[in-house]
């Protein structure tokens, strides 16, 4: 090899380091950018309406800052004291699934549970657990701050993208070559498209799976219901992890008020999530978005490793996107246009070269 060909290798591996240095700083980027790209689809909206831009970014922005600040001054201090009532109860339920579980073992005959030193680890792990929450609920706090500094840098960054998208845009286009620009202008409005029809489809999801929890669970009598639905809806936005996750919570505080009603629980979110997987994402993501479940899972899994929890909640976004720009560039532009050998005698040939 050439010096210069070991300068551009060493140039290409430190470019690699500095940016997975700063991954999870691209990753807030990347939060940033989705946003923006919600926000301008609203100020489009306006715009149709014969509204200027500055007059349609400014009523966008006035409506995002009034929905941020009905969750944190009304939902979040409702959510906030459920959340710490929940934590409160923990010891209890655990007392309770040692009663029910001395209950169910002096009712079952002979040497059946003769061994049940697994039964009784767990129980002792649930007890620990429940003091380590209720003793760190003002470390959880305390860490929730750098999360909400995070959320401020994404409304920044994504404020400033929507103020003058075309010109950010168009310095990214810029780091091609010129005769592909237009081809990556395309490939963008591709990316938007899917991430608009994304968090349409999901927004619509996670309202109809909360609603449908609260509701349940208040006709079961479950305690703090509003709290296990919110979350239920919240963590619709993890696919298949989430979902599995939302149980736990309702199913013990179930325990507190009757044995059957954490089975009932469990049955509810389970109906749920059949009626969500089966019908709700099927209809509303059939014209959105198209993903495959086992892409869908593996994207959580690895995007979480590499980024982190902030990886968690963008692995479906950054999946689309991935997903776009494979297909665009590999598949259609390289792969679909590669000759094989013969074929590229034949042109030759045909040249009289």
């Amino acid at each position: 090899m050439r010096l210069g060909q070991w300068v551009s290798l060493l140039a290409l591996g430190i470019a690699i380091y500095i940016l997975w240095q700063i991954r999870q700083v691209l990753l807030l980027l990347f939060a940033a950018a989705v946003l923006a790209t919600i926000l301008n689809r609203v100020v489009r909206y306006l715009r149709r309406m014969h509204i200027k831009r500055g007059p349609a970014i400014a009523i966008t922005l006035l409506l995002l800052l009034l929905t941020l600040f009905s969750l944190f001054a009304i939902i979040l201090p409702r959510l906030a004291e459920q959340f710490q009532l929940l934590l409160q109860v923990l010891p209890d339920v655990v007392n309770r699934l040692e009663v029910v579980y001395s209950d169910f073992q002096a009712r079952v005959p002979g040497d059946l549970l003769a061994n049940n030193e697994g039964v009784d680890n767990l129980i002792r792990e649930l007890q620990t657990w429940a003091t380590l929450a209720v003793g760190n609920f003002f470390t959880f706090v305390t860490n929730s701050v750098g999360i909400v500094l995070n959320v401020l840098l994404v409304l920044a960054a994504a404020i400033m993208l929507l103020i003058n998208p075309i010109q950010y845009r168009r310095i990214f286009i810029m780091g091609f070559p010129a005769f592909y620009r237009p081809r990556i202008n395309q490939i963008l409005d591709e990316c938007e498209l899917s991430l608009v029809g994304w968090i349409r489809g999901t927004l619509l999801t996670m309202s109809v799976v909360a609603a449908t929890s609260y509701l349940g669970l208040l006709i079961l009598g479950v305690p703090l219901p509003l709290v296990n639905a919110l979350l239920a809806g919240l963590l619709e936005f993890i696919p298949n992890i989430g979902p599995t996750l939302s149980v736990f919570p309702p199913m013990l505080l179930a325990l507190l008020v009757d044995p059957w009603k954490a089975v009932a629980v469990l049955v509810l979110y389970l109906l749920i999530q059949q009626f969500e997987s089966f019908v709700l994402v099927p209809f509303v993501m059939k014209h959105e978005v198209s993903l495959l479940p086992l892409f869908t899972l593996l994207s959580v899994v690895i995007f979480s490793v590499f980024f982190g929890f902030l990886g968690l909640f963008m692995a479906i976004p950054l999946l689309l996107v991935v997903q776009i720009w494979l297909r665009e560039v590999l598949v259609k532009d390289v792969l679909n246009r590669w000759q094989t050998p013969s074929r590229e005698r034949e042109v030759v040939n045909s040249r009289g070269l």
